[in-house]
């Protein structure tokens, strides 16, 4: 079963990061054959981390916590809260399968809902987020669910567009955002994550 990690960082974190990202890094190596996605979200000028996503496949609750909770930056106190979450990963790839532009920026889409769309309207969510218009810009998209991995309780889709404005016209047009099924919805600067696409964090360290 997969789950959803959001993990915000505390104000002014950014140094006690730096001096876990190795630490941190070996911990997640375990996770790497499991993992959907992963990567840090940012300030608005791209110069600061302000918080850690990932979407793992996991044996069960128990699991999500210690993936949680065992992560270094968690235990050396980074972490100001940490949102686990039941996903069903909808776009049947991984981030690293997406073929895009490294160059364009990227986005984490949080969506919690405040009311059931129905199944109906789900569907067109689907129809919409995997059409031709959507298909090289959504890099993995999908429900959040109960603990039982049962009931919707929002969306979450991991974007690469051209600009800030290109990802907000592609969420307008959702179907359950247009419906209002959301309430404190942020869009996020993300990056992939991982060592090997955070050279420039690693040069720091």
């Amino acid at each position: 079963m997969q789950y959803f990690f959001y993990c915000r960082d505390k104000a002014g974190a950014f140094e006690t990061r730096k001096g876990l990202l190795k630490a941190h890094w070996a911990f997640m190596r375990r996770y790497i054959d499991s993992m959907v996605a992963r990567g840090p979200t940012m300030s608005a000028d791209g110069k600061t981390v302000t918080g850690s996503m990932h979407i793992v496949d996991l044996p069960d609750a128990a699991a999500a916590q210690v993936f949680a909770h065992d992560d270094p930056l968690a235990k050396g106190g980074v972490f100001r809260d940490i949102m686990i979450s039941r996903f069903e990963n909808r776009s049947g790839r991984t981030m690293w399968q997406f073929k895009g532009n490294a160059n364009d920026p990227r986005f984490l889409y949080i969506a919690p809902a405040t009311n059931d769309p129905g199944r109906d309207l789900l569907a067109a969510q689907r129809r919409y987020l995997e059409s031709a218009d959507c298909a090289d810009k959504v890099i993995v998209h999908g429900p959040l669910l109960d603990g039982d991995g049962d009931a919707w309780r929002g969306t979450v889709l991991l974007l690469e567009t051209a600009d800030r404005a290109a990802a907000e016209r592609l969420i307008a047009a959702d179907p359950t955002v247009r419906a209002g099924c959301y309430a404190n919805a942020e869009m996020l600067p993300w990056r992939f994550g991982g060592e090997e696409n955070l050279r420039d964090l690693v040069a720091r360290v």
